[in-house]
């Protein structure tokens, strides 16, 4: 059912329009404060037409989030394709630090993606970012399960741990990073990175010395 939902929004002639004025309006406002009337006028299309293929804001908002984090990924996966050799030349640790960097690419050649996740980052706490949080973890699970199966069979995490055991602790700390650093400072993309860096050093290497 949720497959054909999703097709059905994906073939909305006006799905560009549509998306275009809500990345506007969700970009600059928190969620309480965007107007759904305001991004429906701006479409250019009727209310029935929206609800025809949505069912309220919250579910435009997240599906907004979810094209967002799909057109981030698909950016990273065709960068990477760059790299030459990337297996033999990082371990999975290092592919997080180069996924961060090409992410951040991503976020100055489209800021308003980047700003939609800024926003969303401030909702921290609310019943809407724990609803849209569940829902893109999800999204990314199948990808992070991979590269830690790919890491475990190269010996670069260690195999005394079960691997679901491995696969559930990062894949805590990265859906829990904007809890940590979520000050007005951390959201600077040139800080995202750095603490990034920390953040993965940290995962490799723990805090002894």
């Amino acid at each position: 059912m949720e497959r054909l939902v999703k097709m059905k929004k994906q073939n909305f002639d006006k799905s560009d329009e549509l998306l275009k004025a809500a990345l506007e309006e969700f970009s600059t406002n928190s969620y309480e404060d965007a107007s759904l009337n305001k991004i429906i006028k701006n479409a250019g299309i009727s209310k029935g037409t929206f609800y025809y293929y949505f069912q309220d804001k919250k579910d435009l908002y997240i599906y907004l989030l979810e094209q967002s984090v799909k057109a981030k990924w698909d950016f990273i996966n065709e960068r990477i394709k760059d790299v030459n050799d990337l297996d033999n030349n990082g371990d999975i640790f290092e592919t997080f630090k180069l996924q961060a960097r090409i992410g951040l690419e991503f976020a100055r050649k489209y800021p308003k993606y980047h700003m939609l996740g800024k926003m969303f980052s401030k909702e921290k706490g609310k019943e809407i970012y724990e609803a849209a949080k569940d829902i893109l973890s999800r999204e990314s699970d199948d990808l992070l399960e991979a590269m830690i199966s790919r890491a475990i069979e190269k010996g670069e995490l260690r195999k005394d741990l079960p691997k679901e055991f491995i696969h559930r602790i990062i894949s805590y700390l990265f859906s829990n990073f904007d809890e940590i650093f979520n000050t007005d400072e951390d959201l600077e993309l040139e800080k995202v990175i750095e603490n990034l860096d920390y953040y993965v050093s940290f995962m490799k290497y723990g805090l002894g010395s």
